[in-house]
């Protein structure tokens, strides 16, 4: 009689755990299914365009690991956007510095060129304007040489061929080209380069726009009367800098200077693309290598280029 109260006992037992555990698994559905419900209501949100909406989840729900996934795919929608959103402003940006840029000098060309063809001009204004058009037809050609370099660095279409080079030898050819233009434009010039071979792995051609970049960004901005450019190994690595006594940059544009259209017009003068700077540091680090830039407003500015020298 005893044993079958106590399987009378166990079995009321075991059925009343049963009947709790089917109406706690009734209820933790339904809850599951109304937070399922939730989350199809945001992602249906999301998909409007309302990035803002999260899923804010208990850690110990069973669904809070969907929920944490599917919000770390929103946080990387929405820098996708983000990014999106800030290339498409910039590309328009672009465009409108670019027509401005470009038909600037393109008008200013085109009524010297009116100018003689009208016979406005005679006499020795006749040659002034022949020249002037000559000088801005040139200026032209090379801003849309550097609209090429920049398009084709950002589309990868520029293949860079790196070889074993003397960067010594390199920068001493490049320099020696430039020297009239300094004398020219009566700017002292001190170039200090190692007479030894210092060989390093670069791509000749990007090399050599680097350079011509930096001395012709110091001439058209830096209102300088002494440029310095010295070349030095230090710690395996070959260092290349430019420097300049001209009017500086503020500290708030330096960190903004490689940035494409960045013009620093409280330091510098208006001349110029804006993309110039932004060349010479895709250029040095698609070859491996990299570039920063010190100045202090008023006294002076210095880019240093490193590439790791060969063993």
């Amino acid at each position: 009689m005893n044993n079958m109260n106590n399987v009378m006992i166990f079995l009321i037992v075991m059925i009343a755990f049963l009947i709790f555990m089917l109406l706690y698994c009734l209820w933790k559905l339904n809850s599951i299914k109304k937070q399922l419900s939730k989350m199809d209501e945001i992602l249906e949100d999301m998909q409007t365009g309302n990035s803002k909406q999260k899923i804010l989840m208990p850690p110990n729900e069973i669904t809070s690991s969907l929920a944490y996934k599917i919000n770390k795919m929103v946080y990387a929608y929405e820098e996708k956007i983000m990014h999106y959103k800030m290339a498409d402003e910039g590309n328009r940006q672009l465009m409108t510095s670019l027509s401005h840029d470009v038909r600037t000098p393109l008008t200013t060309l085109i009524g010297y060129l009116d100018a003689v063809h009208k016979k406005i001009v005679t006499g020795n204004d006749y040659y002034d304007y022949i020249e002037t058009a000559r000088c801005k037809a040139h200026d032209l050609k090379d801003y849309i040489d550097i609209l090429f370099d920049w398009f084709k660095l950002n589309s990868d279409d520029l293949l860079l061929s790196m070889e074993t080079v003397d960067i010594s030898e390199l920068t001493r050819n490049i320099l020696k080209d430039w020297i009239p233009v300094f004398e020219e434009k009566l700017i002292e010039y001190d170039i200090e380069i190692p007479e030894k071979c210092i060989q390093v792995q670069v791509d000749a051609d990007g090399y050599i726009r680097s350079i011509n970049n930096l001395v012709q960004n110091v001439i058209a901005h830096g209102q300088a009367s002494l440029i310095r450019i010295n070349v030095w190994e230090e710690e395996k690595r070959v260092k290349i800098s430019v420097w300049d006594n001209g009017t500086g940059i503020a500290g708030e544009d330096l960190p903004f200077l490689f940035d494409r259209l960045y013009k620093c017009d409280k330091a510098r003068s208006e001349k110029g693309s804006g993309l110039g700077l932004s060349i010479v540091k895709q250029l040095v680090e698609k070859m491996k290598g990299n570039i920063t830039a010190d100045s202090l407003q008023g006294e002076y500015t210095v880019f240093v280029i490193q590439f790791s020298m060969l063993e």
